[in-house]
């Protein structure tokens, strides 16, 4: 019964929400173990310095920013299956060819075109999900594709973790190669899903509409501001635990265990609540206001007392922290997939989806510069920002609704003929 009841919150409905999470799944399995060893492969194997892998990921990630919108166009023009069954293959490349690199410029090389088909791919998938889910569920779907992704996620880096403890070459090598594989096993599944008929281009419309969509442009920009939660957990708060408190080493283990959980266990129920643009609004309101007492409470942690307090104040402000993130994600994909005309949803996603590689590229550095040099007053400086980011997301998106055409254009129906002409 209760494996059951477990299932019910990260297994999605059959059809196409079961085929798109069996991809996620997949690839996130791959990727739970390549982000536990892929710092130590690169440096011990590849023999690069952490300068090195700071700036090639960093430039790599400039690159995927940047290619998001053209590939998602891409998706819109040409048919967003076979654009994302092309993108996984060439993540899947991407990754395999870290076998076999040993240079900085093969790495460079390597790292970019890793990056541009990740965001390009998830730009794809988006717009596949909106494109073969009823407009009333893309939300909560997209809440299933989450929990089961932080699923894949936990069982790789158990993997991973297996392969730390060995600490050999061969080890390393298969953590990759086995990355390399979920990708291409994950552009096999995407085949599975039915085609989509590519959106013909209107004449007299701009290529990239997305690019003068001013509000979208706003509420993406917000979005980006909020994603930079992503490093918190990951990055500042180990940085933060063994540098700032005296809490033992182990909490950086629970604290990521407890958000992993978390998001796998409720992230549907959260994203019951959004069930129109108003509500998603608000949700995103109320995550401001939460992510800025989870940084009030991590600032706390500081204290120097008895082991057990700090230990539960971080435990108090991650629980926090996690209610705000999950959230957040729920009322940003209504208002991603909402606010995006019914033809544009690629180059939509692309550029909504942005906020996810700048986060990658600047929230280390600003969060190391904020937690780990200010202190507490970093904490609520931190916290300042997504609140205000939360009020103003209200206003951005009613803005947005008032530019909204009347009676937008329906959304591209799947075709059920495989290799019906205009199909991927």
């Amino acid at each position: 019964m209760a494996r059951s009841a477990l299932l019910s919150r990260i297994a999605p409905p059959p059809g196409p929400p079961t085929v798109l999470a069996a991809g996620q799944l997949t690839n996130s399995v791959g990727d739970g173990a390549y982000y536990v060893c892929s710092v130590l492969y690169f440096t011990r194997i590849i023999g690069l310095s952490p300068t090195q892998i700071g700036l090639g990921l960093t430039i790599g990630w400039a690159v995927g920013f940047l290619m998001g919108v053209p590939l998602g166009h891409l998706a819109d023009r040409f048919g967003t299956r076979g654009v994302a069954t092309l993108l996984a293959l060439g993540t899947s490349i991407a990754v395999g060819s870290f076998l076999l690199v040993r240079t900085f410029p093969l790495f460079l090389a390597s790292v970019v075109v890793y990056a541009t088909c990740q965001s390009g791919l998830a730009a794809a998938r988006q717009a596949l999900l909106a494109a073969l889910v009823e407009r009333k569920d893309r939300t909560k779907t997209r809440a299933y594709l989450q929990a089961v992704t932080n699923a894949g996620i936990a069982i790789g880096a158990a993997i991973g973790g297996l392969a730390l403890q060995f600490d050999t070459k061969e080890a390393y090598l298969a953590v990759i190669g086995m990355d390399a594989v979920s990708f291409l096993l994950s552009a096999l599944l995407v085949l599975k899903l039915p085609p989509v008929a590519p959106v013909p281009h209107v004449e007299g419309e701009p290529k990239l509409a997305v690019l003068r969509d001013k509000p979208y442009a706003l509420i993406s920009f917000l979005n980006m501001i909020m994603l930079l939660r992503m490093p918190i957990i990951s990055l500042a708060t180990p940085l933060w635990i063994t540098q700032r408190t005296n809490a033992p080493t182990w909490m950086v283990s629970a604290l990521l265990v407890l958000n992993t959980a978390a998001v796998m266990l409720f992230q549907v129920r959260v994203a019951r609540k959004v069930t129109d643009l108003r509500s998603a609004s608000k949700i995103v309101t109320q995550s401001g206001w939460v992510m800025f007492l989870s940084c009030v409470v991590f600032a706390f942690s500081q204290i120097h007392a008895a082991v057990w307090i700090p230990v539960a104040i971080l435990l108090l402000a991650a629980t926090v922290q996690v209610i705000g993130e999950m959230q957040q994600s729920a009322g940003a994909w209504e208002m991603s997939f909402e606010l995006a005309p019914a033809d544009k949803q690629g180059q939509y996603q692309g550029f909504f989806g942005a906020g996810l590689p700048v986060a990658r590229m600047l929230g280390p550095l600003l969060l190391v510069t904020l937690i780990v040099e200010w202190g507490a007053p970093g904490w609520i400086l931190l916290g300042v920002v997504f609140l205000a980011s939360g009020l103003a997301t209200g206003p951005a998106v009613r803005w947005a609704e008032r530019t909204r055409p009347v009676t937008p254009r329906p959304a591209p129906e799947p075709l059920n003929v495989p290799g019906a002409p205009g199909t991927d």
